[in-house]
């Protein structure tokens, strides 16, 4: 198995990788479409742009939209923001999540056309790897998705190296990449308290290695992404 890593925000020119793509987005984007899941949620349809989610939004029966805009806040005219924390009690069984944010549905929409795709995060990892493995992956790109000019990324580096790490059958002690996820640019910020809308709770819930133990892997049905 070859390994890659693709950031999105320095994607330019560069083509799109065609066999296993796992779009990794720990703070919040698929932190919280975890969470939704396990919640009960019916289906996920991660839409890129906040118009584009409203609309589908108003299309499908028995939605509910989550979303936020660059930096962290929530999207206009969306019921939550992007906050796992926020959807531990919502009442989401059965319900389509229709999803949109900066950056992870960003990163699931460019390579919507690889052979395997997945959405991932830490709380998932394990799950992910073993997903992978079982589908015989010849090569797998990671896409990071959360750098950018004032952010390190690290927390989806480490959630990379993480199932990387599994997949190579190496050590990986779970509370050295929960670690990252805190130490990393973004994850200070939650720490920090002077952002509203980036609650310690969600960093918390975002560096808890292995909560779930299922895969989010991205499915073609007709023009629309959807993870189940």
């Amino acid at each position: 198995m070859k390994f890659s890593r693709l950031f999105l925000n320095r994607l330019q020119n560069q083509p799109p990788a065609h066999d296993t793509v796992v779009v990794i987005d720990v703070l919040r984007s698929f932190t919280t479409a975890a969470v939704a899941l396990d919640r009960g949620a019916a289906a996920i349809y991660p839409v890129e742009g906040v118009s584009a989610g409203i609309v589908l939004a108003g299309l499908l029966d028995n939605t509910v939209s989550v979303g936020a805009i660059a930096g962290g806040d929530p999207a206009p005219g969306f019921e939550y923001g992007n906050s796992p924390a926020a959807l531990l009690e919502a009442e989401l069984a059965g319900r389509r999540v229709v999803m949109s944010t900066a950056a992870g549905v960003r990163g699931l929409q460019r390579f919507r056309d690889a052979r395997q795709l997945y959405a991932a995060s830490l709380v998932c990892g394990r799950a992910t790897a073993a997903a992978i493995r079982a589908a015989g992956a010849d090569e797998v790109c990671f896409v990071i998705t959360g750098e950018w000019v004032d952010r390190d990324g690290d927390e989806d580096v480490a959630c990379a190296d993480y199932i990387e790490a599994l997949l190579r059958g190496e050590p990986a002690p779970a509370e050295d990449f929960a670690r990252r996820v805190r130490d990393s640019d973004f994850g200070r910020r939650f720490v920090a308290g002077t952002w509203p809308n980036l609650p310690l709770a969600d960093l918390e819930l975002a560096a808890h290695v292995d909560r779930f133990d299922f895969a989010m892997q991205v499915a073609r049905e007709g023009e629309h992404l959807v993870i189940r």
